[in-house]
């Protein structure tokens, strides 16, 4: 069934947005989110592979929305079928995916952080995820790390030296969550899943992100003059925005 108002659409970041960092989504929260789908068009736009996303929103989560995208839109579905997955590997190179695993693993045994868990590099098809304490670490920890970082500047640093090393690799970097940051090749932030939407389909384009600041997962499509961008603190926020624009 068609929505009220087709021809506007608003995609969602998932961590900070539609749930708190690394959460699930509340049954009020995606209740609200079907609501919404019956007003105008809507699409998930997540930073995580899909089974990640899928642990915050639920299973089958990339048939339940019109558009649906994973890895900033490398891996993406429109009404519930795959249109295109991109791989990282395909585009560097495996002598290049080397140079930043051996570099990145040298360069966090000399931080010195109060805990140190595993997971420090997650591959994914589409970007590569690094996180200083590890991103096996516990909901305790995982808090303690971000006050850290924020004093510190860990996170901020550690992007300032890759950006030296691999100025050859064009890559962008890009700080979200609590305690990693996204490593891909420019252009394939998450401004990347717009190349699913024709112009000539929507008047609207909105974006819902909490990490809209600049170096942020969500600055690039927060600032497209594609996007009308809105900045959330929490899912509440969201719901209550999105109320207010689309809802009345």
């Amino acid at each position: 069934m068609a929505p009220q108002n087709p021809r506007i659409i608003a995609l969602f970041d998932v961590d900070g947005t539609l749930t708190i960092p690394r959460g699930e989504v509340t049954p009020d929260m995606m209740q609200f989110m079907h609501d919404l789908s019956k007003k105008i068009t809507v699409g998930i736009v997540g930073g995580s592979d899909l089974p990640k996303q899928e642990e915050q929103l639920g299973d089958g989560i990339a048939s339940v929305f019109p558009y649906n995208f994973s890895q900033n839109g490398l891996v993406a579905y429109k009404d519930g079928e795959l249109q295109d997955v991109q791989t990282i590997s395909k585009f560097l190179g495996e002598d290049n995916i080397k140079r930043i695993v051996n570099w990145t693993m040298k360069y966090l045994a000399d931080i010195d952080i109060p805990v140190k868990r595993g997971t420090f590099i997650e591959f994914r098809s589409g970007m590569m995820n690094i996180s200083p304490v590890g991103r096996n670490c516990s909901r305790e920890e995982r808090n303690d790390y971000e006050k850290v970082d924020l004093a510190r500047g860990i996170r901020k640093d550690m992007v300032a030296a890759m950006k030296k090393e691999f100025a050859d690799l064009g890559l962008t970097y890009s700080i979200g969550g609590q305690i990693s940051f996204d490593v891909f090749p420019m252009g394939w932030d998450k401004t990347y899943c717009l190349k699913y939407l024709p112009e000539g389909d929507f008047d609207e384009v909105h974006f819902f992100g909490d990490k809209t600041f600049e170096g942020g997962n969500d600055y690039e499509i927060f600032s497209s003059e594609r996007t009308i961008g809105h900045t959330v603190t929490s899912p509440e926020d969201t719901k209550e925005q999105c109320t207010k624009l689309f809802m009345s």
